[in-house]
């Protein structure tokens, strides 16, 4: 065995050690989204351990969403898509009746002190600036959700030198082109609130008329917290649905 290699805890079983070894190569950047990993004879070769114990590590990382093998293909490191997620929630559709992903506009980019709540969230101490993006997801033309989105400045530190109107509509995949920052997961807290008179006004509703509000942190590959976003939406075109078995 390569105990160089290996340099984790030694009391860890094997495959959780070359897990974990296997992982560190996904947080650092060195297998990419989309990336084949090394086959098993080739990790059974590199790191010295058995194929059984090669095929439980890969086992364990598929699990957890961070790989997908593909058959006849190999295995990669999973890219997740969570853009299209968020529209679940909703019965929007394109003037034809179809479905698409809305067009992204970033009104603002600012550097500001975040709330504390979302300070905490992102795991930055408190009276530290953070990136902020005011935006607005279109339908046609139609502003179906007003978001305000916070960033950790020095994992996105880039985004300060670009024009609001320059953002692409899909955020994570320019996140990841521009920062380098790959958002591996997301937890997701859904609550109802009413509308204040600038988002009644940005969504062309009353005031005071019900908005369903959903939070959302980003995680990376490391777990660490890389965004933190609040998107409200009317409350008439929200929908949920869950297949219970």
């Amino acid at each position: 065995m390569n105990s160089a290699t290996l340099a984790h805890d030694q009391r860890l079983p094997l495959y959780q050690r070359l897990r974990d070894e296997m992982l560190a190569k996904i947080t650092g950047g060195e297998w990419r989204p989309d990336q084949a990993i090394p086959t098993e004879a080739e990790l059974t070769k590199t790191y010295g351990v058995a194929i059984g114990t090669v095929r439980k590590a890969v086992e364990v990382l598929v699990a957890e969403g961070l790989l997908e093998r593909s058959q006849g293909r190999g295995t990669f490191v999973r890219r997740p898509s969570f853009d299209a997620s968020l529209f679940r929630f909703f019965r929007h559709l394109t003037t034809e009746g179809g479905r698409k992903i809305p067009e992204g506009r970033v009104l603002e980019r600012t550097l500001a002190i975040p709330p504390e709540h979302v300070a905490g969230a992102l795991n930055i101490s408190a009276r530290t600036k953070a990136i902020r993006l005011d935006r607005l997801r279109l339908i046609d033309g139609q502003v179906v959700l007003v978001e305000e989105i916070w960033l950790p400045k020095n994992r996105f530190a880039a985004l300060l030198d670009i024009a609001p109107a320059d953002f692409a509509d899909l955020l994570y995949p320019f996140y990841e082109s521009r920062c380098g920052q790959v958002i591996a997961s997301v937890k997701e807290t859904l609550t109802v609130d009413s509308a204040s008179a600038e988002v009644a006004r940005s969504l062309g509703i009353a005031r005071d008329q019900p908005v369903v509000v959903i939070e959302r942190l980003a995680l990376g590959f490391d777990r660490q917290p890389l965004e933190w976003r609040r998107s409200r939406g009317a409350a008439d075109t929200f929908r949920y649905q869950v297949d219970i078995c």
